[in-house]
């Protein structure tokens, strides 16, 4: 029997949403081992002298717990 854990981190990026998502799971992946899954909950932007300056992500990581 598989048991899976999820956590919710927030990622950005200077570059797309995708860079910040990757950038998310890539960091995740460092500390966490077995990850199986993302959902992408929020996507919002920083705005600076009416430029876009972040792009921040809200993501839930699944992955699996060692037995």
């Amino acid at each position: 029997m598989s048991i899976a854990k999820t956590i919710e981190i927030i990622s950005s990026s200077a570059t797309s949403f995708q860079d910040a998502i990757d950038q998310g799971i890539a960091r995740a992946n460092r500390t966490l081992d077995h990850i199986t899954g993302a959902w992408i909950g929020d996507q919002t932007l920083r705005i600076r002298d009416g430029k876009i300056s972040e792009y921040r992500v809200r993501m839930k990581i699944t992955f699996l717990l060692e037995e």
